[in-house]
């Protein structure tokens, strides 16, 4: 199964691709779609979706992987997330593609084997477990690892990285 993996943004948006098979995980491209930040923000997003059409037309992924939106204390940039996020999930259904959402602290996890890891700590995870020469730019490699999250949910073997949910007594 071929994978895009998502990390939306107003201003800069990672993908990464990924193929699936028996449960190895391989690499095949990632990079980032970027905007002017002086443009206004339907501009923006505008350039943003022409270029997410374009990889998924080059790319033919089978499914997409995002990552969930998450509380920002700024409420403006919750905002922008949020529009962008929508945009994204917009051209993945013309393109009709399924989408799979994760909360960010399971693409930790899942990734890193801890939901509080640094950015850098996700970077080098993704580049040891897709055997990448050197780090992807970080808004690639966060896409990257939500991708990764959703390879690593399609075998049993993830269950391993992810806890059960426990009933508390």
């Amino acid at each position: 199964m071929r994978i895009l993996g998502l990390d939306p943004g107003s201003r800069v948006c990672g993908y990464g691709v990924i193929d699936e098979t028996r449960g190895e995980l391989t690499y095949v491209e990632c990079g980032v779609l970027t905007a002017p930040e002086d443009r206004p923000m339907e501009q923006r997003l505008g350039e943003i979706a022409r270029g997410l059409r374009e990889v998924i037309s080059e790319l033919a992924p089978e499914i997409c992987a995002v990552e969930d939106v998450f509380m920002h204390q700024n409420a403006r940039s919750a905002l922008a997330l949020a529009q962008a996020r929508g945009m994204a999930l917009a051209v993945m259904g013309l393109a009709g593609l399924r989408v799979a959402s994760y909360p960010p602290a399971l693409v930790k996890k899942t990734v890193a084997g801890s939901g509080a890891a640094d950015k850098g700590q996700i970077a080098r995870m993704v580049q040891a477990l897709i055997k990448l020469r050197s780090l992807p730019r970080a808004d690639a490699s966060d896409a990257l690892a939500v991708a990764i999250t959703h390879g690593r949910t399609l075998r049993p073997s993830a269950a391993k990285l992810v806890p059960a949910v426990r009933r508390v007594s």
